[in-house]
C-alpha cells in the first residue's frame, strides 16, 4: 500500500477509499444501468413478484402467540423479536412518564453493501428487495440485509445470498464497518452491523441485483420510497475525507450543476477547519445534556401497559394515537422463506423529518437536536430539527411546542432543498413513510437556539457518525441523501 506524505498504510488505505467514495458520489453516469433504466427495472421487478400481505388476528399467526399471562407477544423459537411493554420516565420534555409497547430485538443483524471498482468508479451492488410492510413492495436495499436469526437459518430457509462475502475476512476489503442504532421510539436498544465491502472478485449479479454508482442512489433519493431505510443508514457513514478550500473549490468548478446546493453541501461535508463550534464544544454540549437528563425503563408485561388495549387483532392506544401492533400472513415469491406470519408496526399518521440549514461564516451548518427517545442505548441521540412521527405534528398543540415545526411547514418554496417521502424499514414498519426534509433558512434566521439544540457543519456530522450512538436514524437518512451535483 502507497504511504505517500509519510502516511501509515492505514492512513492511506482511508484517503484512498474516501477518494473512490467521492468520485463515486459525484458520478451519474452508468454504462451498466442509467438511472432511468433502474426504475423501469423495479416497477418490472414489482409486477414479476408475487406478492400477498394480509392482515390476521393474532390467534392465526403461525409461530407467533401472546402467552397466557399475557406477558409479550413473541416467535415460538423464542428468537427474530418481540412485543414486550415498558414504563419510561424522563424529565425530558412536557411528559414525565408513560407506558408503551415496543419491539425488543436484541440481535446484531448485517446491513452490507459490496462494492466493486469498474474503470476506476466504486460501484454499489444494491437489490430490489420487498418487504412486507413497504407501500410499493420493491424497493432497493443494501447487498445484504438480514437479522442473526436469518442468516443463522432459524426460520429453516435458504442461506441470504452473498452472506459469505460479509462473513469470510480475508475476502474483501473493509470500507465502513458501524454499529448504527434503529429507531428509539420503537425498538428497545436495537442496533444492526452498517458494513460497505470492496472486492475484487468477478462476482455473480443474481436476478435482483444491479450496480449503480453512490451519485445515481443518492439521485434515487430525491424520489419518494425508491431506496429503503438500510440502504440510507448505511451510506449515511461514508466519510469523504478533510480537504482544503482549494481542492473542494476544484472539485465544485468541475462538477457544478447549475442551481444546486450541491457545492455548498460539498464545502461542508469537506472542509474540517470552519466551523461554529469545535468538536471538543459540541463533545461538551452532548455530555452535558446526557448528564442532565435521565431516562429510566421498566419492562412491563402487556397486559400492564397503561392506556393500551389488546384486542384480537392489534395492541392499540386507547385513543388510537402514536402506533398500532398488527399481525399479517406475507406470501413473497423470492425471498430465503417464501411465506410465513409475523406482527408489524402501523403507523396512525405520517410524520415529518426535517434539517434547517443555515450559511454560518461561509459553511453550511445543520441545525442539530439532542433527542430523547424511549428506547435510545444512551439516554440522547442527535436528530434533526424537527422530528414527529408517533403524533399528529399538524395540531395547536404541535405548533406551538415544538421548535421550529412552524418555520418548516411554512418554509417558501425556494427555500426547500430537499423534499420527499420517505419509508421506515419494512421488516418491522406496516406503510409507513415520513416527509422528509432539508430546508435553506433565510437570513434572519437566528443563530442563538434553545440548551438542546446546536449548529454542525456536515463534516461535524460525519465525524460523529463514526463512533456508535450518536446520530438517530431520521439524522442519518437525512444526510445519506445530500448530494453534491
Amino acid at each position: 500500500m502507497d504511504t505517500r506524505l509519510g502516511a501509515s498504510p492505514q492512513t492511506a488505505f482511508n484517503q484512498d477509499a474516501q477518494l473512490l467514495f467521492l468520485q463515486s458520489a459525484l458520478t451519474l453516469d452508468n454504462p451498466f444501468n442509467g438511472t432511468q433504466k433502474v426504475l423501469e427495472w423495479v416497477q418490472e421487478r414489482n409486477r414479476q413478484v408475487t406478492v400477498n400481505i394480509e392482515r390476521i388476528p393474532f390467534a392465526q399467526m403461525r409461530n407467533w402467540f401472546i402467552d397466557e399471562a399475557r406477558t409479550k407477544l413473541q416467535h415460538s423459537s423464542g428468537s427474530f423479536f418481540s412485543i414486550e411493554g415498558i414504563n419510561v420516565q424522563t424529565n425530558a420534555g412536557p411528559v414525565a412518564e408513560w407506558d408503551q409497547p415496543i419491539i425488543n430485538q436484541p440481535e446484531i443483524g448485517y446491513l452490507g453493501i459490496i462494492t466493486k471498482e469498474f474503470n476506476g468508479i466504486l460501484y454499489f451492488l444494491l437489490q430490489a428487495k420487498i418487504e412486507p410492510g413497504n407501500v410499493n413492495n420493491v424497493q432497493l436495499s443494501p447487498t445484504l440485509q438480514a437479522t442473526k436469526s436469518n442468516y443463522t437459518k432459524v426460520h429453516k430457509g435458504k442461506t441470504p445470498n452473498y452472506l459469505e462475502y460479509f462473513t469470510d475476512r480475508g475476502r474483501c476489503e473493509i470500507l465502513l464497518d458501524q454499529l448504527q442504532s434503529e429507531q428509539g421510539a420503537r425498538f428497545l436498544k436495537k442496533r444492526n452491523r452498517n458494513i460497505i465491502i470492496k472486492t475484487s472478485e468477478d462476482i455473480p449479479v443474481l436476478e435482483d441485483y444491479c450496480w449503480l454508482t453512490l451519485g445515481q442512489v443518492k439521485e434515487l433519493m430525491r424520489m419518494d420510497n425508491v431506496v429503503n431505510m438500510d440502504t440510507r443508514t448505511v451510506i449515511s457513514g461514508i466519510s469523504y475525507g478533510n480537504h482544503s478550500d482549494e481542492t473542494v473549490r476544484f472539485y465544485n468548478l468541475v462538477n457544478r450543476t447549475e442551481g444546486s446546493a450541491g457545492p455548498q453541501f460539498l464545502a461542508s461535508e469537506l472542509n474540517a477547519e470552519r466551523s461554529l463550534h469545535s468538536p471538543d464544544a459540541i463533545i461538551h454540549w452532548f455530555t452535558n445534556l446526557k448528564a442532565r437528563y435521565d431516562l429510566n425503563i421498566k419492562s412491563l408485561p402487556l397486559h400492564a401497559v397503561r392506556d393500551w388495549h389488546i384486542e384480537a387483532d392489534s395492541i392499540r392506544h386507547k385513543d388510537d394515537k402514536f402506533f398500532r401492533v398488527i399481525g399479517v400472513h406475507v406470501e413473497i415469491a423470492n425471498r430465503e422463506v417464501t411465506s410465513w406470519d409475523q406482527p408489524l408496526i402501523e403507523p396512525v399518521q405520517e410524520g415529518i423529518c426535517a434539517f434547517i440549514v443555515k450559511e454560518i461564516g461561509g459553511i453550511v451548518h445543520f441545525l442539530v437536536q439532542a433527542k430523547v427517545e424511549s428506547g435510545n442505548f444512551d439516554i440522547l441521540e442527535m436528530a434533526p430539527t424537527v422530528q414527529c412521527i408517533t403524533g399528529s405534528y399538524r395540531n395547536e398543540n404541535s405548533l406551538q411546542n415544538l421548535p421550529y415545526l412552524s418555520y418548516v411547514l411554512d418554509a417558501k418554496k425556494e427555500q426547500v432543498i430537499f423534499d420527499t417521502l420517505q419509508s421506515e424499514e419494512g421488516g418491522r414498519f406496516y406503510r409507513e413513510q415520513n416527509r422528509n426534509m432539508i430546508l435553506l433558512a433565510d437570513k434572519d434566521f437566528p443563530e442563538e437556539v434553545p440548551e438542546n439544540y446546536t449548529w454542525m457543519t456536515l463534516n461535524q456530522l460525519k465525524t460523529f457518525i463514526k463512533f456508535n450512538n450518536y446520530l438517530n436514524i431520521q439524522a442519518r437518512s437525512l444526510i445519506a441523501a445530500i448530494a453534491f451535483r
